[in-house]
């Protein structure tokens, strides 16, 4: 097994050969560059350099172009031509090649479902998700606590919303333990469902979930790659960029730390990776940057793939040891100012000037810089990308539909689960609540009804007397008084305490 992924080279005014070291991959990096310069073709060749390897690799694709990495390139094909004469000038004897792949997305329609449970999800990134205020997300956070208390599994989004009307009902007491949640709190978190709801966000949560075992797979000693179709899920961009960062957070919670291995366990692409932090509150970020941080030593890499270096805020740039920075534009002052700090963040070559260099590399060129044995960043590098051995651009539906029928996944997800959880326990409990209400309700008019009858038989035998008869008054006097007392105790509260106290009437009319 080879110890690196050959990332290019080049001729006369190119640099040295470039190449990712394995046992430095999970280090982190950073793919940059503007539309159109090439940065979807280095996404290709490093996650098939890591699949050779045998490291499991996740990637969204947002263009629908990365499908192709599933079959064999080819020299015939029309887009692979102008790389033929590339892998010359670089000295690389490229071998066409198909990886494995599996085809994943939100909706089914592209690849197998994956979902999450609202409670894998958690507050703090369902707050992101809906874009709630921090009087918002307090509120969340206490229906969380109280589902936790009660035993209410929140699975998908009618569990949290049947939880979030529970909450309303009852705010009064929660408030007494918690702090003040108002009504209109959760009439806003409600709203901001049914938002999420019409942007397609129902079909993320529910069961069964995604099993994170099942993205780090190898086949035949190559590692799985797992594409997300993205195309449409881009539609929403808050809740591209929010599954994605779960699905990192679950890697960093769920696996166990490993140190310094000798090649990744997975490596994870963060395409359009601006957008996770795009008016990201401070707590999203500071999340982000622990994640990052401290996910490498569990042996995960993580790329991000963005426009310009400064869409990252500075404490993740920082951790992204390996670069390839393709071409920036520089029309305004302000591309300018970011076009100067991109280039300060590389390890100068007195060969050339750094930020002239970003902007004068072509497409499918760049400047790269990769950690060395040691760890140290070298120095930065003009550099032709190899071409890729699988197929540039993407396959046709039904070469995909084939795919997806022959994978190990088909069957496992397509099917959705639907077992008892916050919705179902809380609707019982209301069903349970309204027969009770029921039996007491007929039990005070059943007494009622006695006390008529006892009313009446007293007009009745009311001018008669003896001993006999002031005995059965005096019996029937105690009688009629009890029978009062549990009526006047019955009537008009009793059922609707019940009611009331155990859910508030949440179901009523179901």
């Amino acid at each position: 097994m080879s110890e690196n992924i050959f990332i290019g080279g080049g001729g006369d005014g190119y640099g040295a050969p470039q190449s990712l070291l394995l046992d430095k991959a999970n280090r982190h990096g950073l793919i940059a560059g503007a539309t159109g310069t090439g940065k979807t073709v280095t996404l290709q060749i490093l996650a098939e350099g890591f699949s050779a390897a045998g490291v499991p690799v996740f990637l969204s694709d947002v263009k629908g172009d990365l499908s192709g990495l599933a079959v064999s390139g080819s020299p015939d094909f029309k887009l692979h031509e102008p790389f033929m004469s590339r892998a010359e000038t670089i000295g690389l004897d490229l071998q066409y090649d198909s990886f494995p792949v599996t085809f994943w997305d939100l909706f089914g329609e592209k690849g197998h479902p994956i979902r999450a449970t609202v409670a894998e999800m958690g507050p703090l990134l369902l707050a992101r998700l809906m874009d709630l205020t921090d009087v918002q997300e307090g509120v969340l956070n206490v229906a969380f606590r109280v589902a936790d208390e009660e035993g209410l599994p929140l699975l998908d989004l009618k569990d949290l919303q049947a939880l979030l009307v529970w909450v309303g009902q009852n705010a009064k007491d929660l408030s007494l333990r918690y702090g003040n949640v108002a009504a209109s709190s959760v009439g806003a978190i409600q709203r901001q469902l049914l938002v999420l709801e019409n942007q397609g966000g129902s079909a993320l949560f529910g069961e069964p979930a995604l099993d994170l075992a099942d993205m780090m797979r190898t086949r035949d000693g190559m590692g799985e790659i797992n594409i997300l179709a993205s195309d449409q899920l881009m539609g929403s961009p808050r809740l591209y960029a929010t599954f994605l960062l779960w699905l990192l957070s679950e890697l960093f919670e769920e696996l166990p730390e490993v140190g310094n291995p000798d090649k990744p366990k997975l490596v994870f692409f963060f395409d359009e990776a601006h957008l996770l932090f795009d008016d990201a509150p401070k707590a999203l970020v500071d999340k982000v940057e622990q994640v990052a941080r401290l996910i490498r030593s569990k042996g995960v890499g993580v790329y991000f793939v963005t426009q310009n270096p400064g869409d990252i805020p500075d404490d993740v740039l920082g951790q992204l040891g390996n670069r390839v920075q393709h071409a920036l534009r520089a029309f305004t002052a302000k591309d300018r100012k970011e076009l100067k700090t991109a280039a300060e963040t590389y390890r100068d070559n007195p060969s050339f000037d750094t930020a002239a260099a970003i902007q004068e590399v072509g497409t499918g060129e760049a400047v790269t810089s990769f950690l060395d044995r040691k760890g140290i960043p070298s120095v930065v590098e003009r550099t032709l990308i190899r071409p890729p051995s699988s197929q540039l651009g993407p396959i046709d539906e039904k070469s995909r539909k084939i795919i997806m029928q022959a994978s190990d996944m088909a069957g496992k997800y397509d099917k959705t689960l639907d077992r008892d959880s916050a919705f179902e326990m809380l609707r019982k409990r209301a069903d349970t609540a309204a027969k009770a209400a029921e039996a007491a309700e007929a039990e005070e008019e059943r007494l009622e009804e006695k006390e008529r009858e006892f009313k009446a038989a007293r007009r009745y035998d009311g001018g008669n007397s003896g001993r006999s008869t002031s005995r059965r008054s005096s019996s029937n006097s105690f009688g009629g008084a009890l029978a009062s007392a549990v009526a006047k105790e019955l009537k008009g509260t009793t059922g609707r305490r019940l009611v009331r106290g155990i859910l508030g009437g949440l179901f009523k009319g179901r």
